[in-house]
């Protein structure tokens, strides 16, 4: 069991024993989700803190995506209730890169990847997002490489 699987096992128990609902109901559904991926077919039955940082992501892109929707058809309570429960899934990625640190590295992997301009975008982000594993959001990392990419002179 891995450091944060204890902690979400943890975590669990507390929610339960204070009644903390949306707590509950979210480590409920990312239990549940570990549980799925350990007996996925083909697996051993662990997972890797890399497996959960992503699974939490994916999660977490979900919640932000329905509350998009829910927004657009005037649902606002149930788009803030998916946005907290993004809001506490947060607390299970590693530390999140400021965006100093994250231009910085964007800055180094551009060069090293001899990028010329936009038409790399893709093999820098494959780059960037291999390095950063989970501490920068996708969309935040897209935007400075976007940017980074643009300041370069033809």
């Amino acid at each position: 069991m891995t450091d944060t699987e204890k902690r979400i096992s943890d975590d669990l128990l507390a929610a339960m024993k204070e009644k903390r609902e949306l707590e509950l109901s979210v480590l409920r559904m990312l239990k549940a989700e570990l549980q799925r991926t350990k007996t996925e077919k083909g697996r051993s039955g662990d997972v890797s803190e890399d497996e959960i940082t992503s699974l939490v992501q994916r999660l977490i892109k979900q919640r932000r995506e329905a509350a998009e929707q829910y927004e657009a058809v005037g649902a606002s309570e149930r788009a803030e209730g998916e946005l907290r429960e993004a809001a506490f899934l947060e607390t299970y990625l590693p530390e999140q890169l400021g965006d100093d640190e994250l231009e910085a590295i964007v800055r180094e992997t551009g060069a090293l990847a001899g990028a010329a301009g936009p038409g790399d975008m893709g093999r820098v982000m494959g780059m960037v997002m291999a390095k950063v594993k989970g501490r920068a959001d996708g969309k935040k990392v897209r935007e400075k490489v976007a940017v980074w990419l643009e300041s370069l002179p033809e």
